[in-house]
């Protein structure tokens, strides 16, 4: 009905239904139809035909303002949901490697659409992130990949997949083996799912370590093997590899290790224009990053 009513409005203002058929992007008989429908509804006419010109008749005059009204106070109410869901604050969680690699540039290129909506960042790990968003308390959650199914009002979507590398002091002699048994380990939290990876794939290989400390974030992990302070196994994908000073890397014997990082958003969030232009900018700047990584590695294994 709304749509017959601006057609309604449009011709009247123009006093030809092929004028507004062009201003509405329809043809001359779809405005005619609309017309019909609509003095069928109302039970009267509303214009007067003479040969290739219509003008309103008394009925289609009276009408007028009220439709004109009505189509104002529509527009005003299309335009106060959309910019009320638009300029809701969004709570979005994130692993603290998400939060230093992605977030920055990804945020940058949202906020020169949406300058002013408030986001709020909750750190946590995986686990705690997915609790909270099962539970309704955040709108996204940027995590590891959740070994259990995705349930079907909750959509996955992809941003990177890491390979894990042996990280150890430049220093040192690149031999895994001996590593595990002179240098301590400097293993990455085993209550974290990416630290979950790493512990079981060093008890199928065998490798025995001497563990020398525990921590929950490999940026800082990176750090402390920069410092010669031991060796590690962790995702390499979000982490400066190339820049820190003093580490070397070793890829892992066997099959490839990974974990997948990606958002995890409600589907009917994911409506909200907010939500999916942010979810867009950390998937623009995953693959810028990627591709860095790939460059990188094509420079490092040239003769």
């Amino acid at each position: 009905m709304i749509r017959y009513l601006r057609t309604f409005v449009i011709a009247a203002q123009t006093s030809s239904f092929s004028a507004a058929g062009m201003k509405l992007g329809l043809t001359q008989s779809a405005v005619s139809i609309q017309i019909r429908k609509l003095e069928e509804e109302f039970g009267t006419m509303l214009f007067e035909r003479t040969g290739k010109s219509v003008s309103l008749s008394d009925a289609g005059q009276a009408l007028l303002p009220d439709a004109i009204h009505m189509l104002d106070l529509y527009d005003r109410m299309k335009g106060a949901s959309q910019g009320s869901s638009d300029s809701r604050p969004i709570d979005l969680g994130a692993i603290s490697t998400v939060q230093a690699a992605l977030l920055p540039k990804a945020l940058r290129s949202f906020r020169s659409h949406f300058p002013n909506v408030h986001i709020n960042i909750i750190p946590g790990m995986s686990t705690q992130l997915l609790t909270q968003i099962d539970a309704k308390e955040l709108d996204i959650a940027v995590i590891i990949k959740p070994r259990l199914g995705i349930p079907p009002d909750l959509k996955w979507i992809l941003l990177i997949e890491e390979h894990y590398v042996v990280v150890l002091p430049a220093d040192w002699p690149q031999d895994l083996p001996l590593l595990a048994g002179t240098l301590p380990f400097i293993r990455y939290n085993r209550n974290s799912y990416g630290g979950h990876i790493v512990d079981r794939y060093l008890k199928q290989h065998h490798l025995w370590v001497q563990d020398g400390m525990e921590l929950d974030e490999p940026s800082v992990i990176l750090e402390m093997v920069s410092e010669g302070l031991g060796w590690s196994i962790i995702p390499g994908g979000l982490v400066p590899l190339i820049t820190t000073k003093g580490i070397a890397t070793l890829p892992l014997p066997g099959r490839p290790l990974s974990r997948e990082i990606g958002v995890l958003v409600r589907v009917s969030t994911l409506k909200r224009r907010t939500t999916a232009l942010l979810i867009d900018s950390l998937r623009e700047e995953a693959k810028r990053r990627q591709g860095i990584g790939h460059a990188a590695q094509a420079a490092g294994n040239a003769p």
